[in-house]
């Protein structure tokens, strides 16, 4: 595992990492997350490994933009309405997965017919995104029930061992992402 400061170095060094099927770790707007190639299942179950994650929770997919996600998922006029609204920003909306998308995205190792979709404003979470040219897998950085982290060293100390580290300094603790699902027509907020 390599720890780098945030730099065009370690963003260059990171997309190889994942074009590679590895693992890294990198701030987002909520705390630091992890992020894969979402369209190879080799990488997602290594993330999963990482992060002792059961198989059966999802992460969610980051996108470079709305745009973007749109050729992904069924968007709906919710989906618009809120995003027009908190996009990007700390929120996550889980909508159908178009069987017509440009790749298969794998948010568990076996895949899913849904998919949270997020945008972050954070700058590192969109350099990475937008020089990988498609979604990357997002969720938090530390051990499955473990609290998020804020800084390289809770990662450490929580046992998180990815390829790599982009060490953004100490983020400002904040609250997780707002989850909400839209994939039936009575919408469902699954974390406030």
């Amino acid at each position: 595992m390599q720890v780098l400061p945030e730099n065009s170095k370690s963003i260059d060094q990171a997309i190889e990492i994942l074009k590679a099927g590895g693992v890294v770790v990198h701030a987002t707007e909520t705390c630091y997350g992890l992020a894969c190639d979402l369209s190879n299942p080799d990488a997602v179950k290594k993330l999963f490994q990482i992060k002792q994650r059961p198989l059966t929770q999802p992460v969610s997919a980051l996108f470079e933009n709305i745009l973007q996600a749109k050729e992904y998922v069924e968007w709906n006029n919710r989906a618009e309405e809120l995003a027009t609204k908190h996009l990007p920003g700390p929120l996550t909306l889980i909508l159908p997965v178009r069987s017509d998308a440009p790749e298969v995205l794998y948010p568990m190792p076996d895949g899913s017919k849904k998919i949270g979709v997020r945008v972050s404003p954070h700058t590192t979470a969109q350099r990475l995104v937008q020089r990988f040219g498609k979604p990357i897998s997002t969720t938090s950085a530390n051990m499955h029930d473990q609290p998020n982290p804020f800084s390289v060293q809770e990662i450490i100390d929580q046992g998180v061992e990815p390829d790599l580290i982009i060490d953004s300094g100490e983020l400002k603790p904040t609250k997780v992402s707002k989850v909400i699902d839209l994939t039936n027509p009575k919408e469902k907020i699954l974390r406030p």
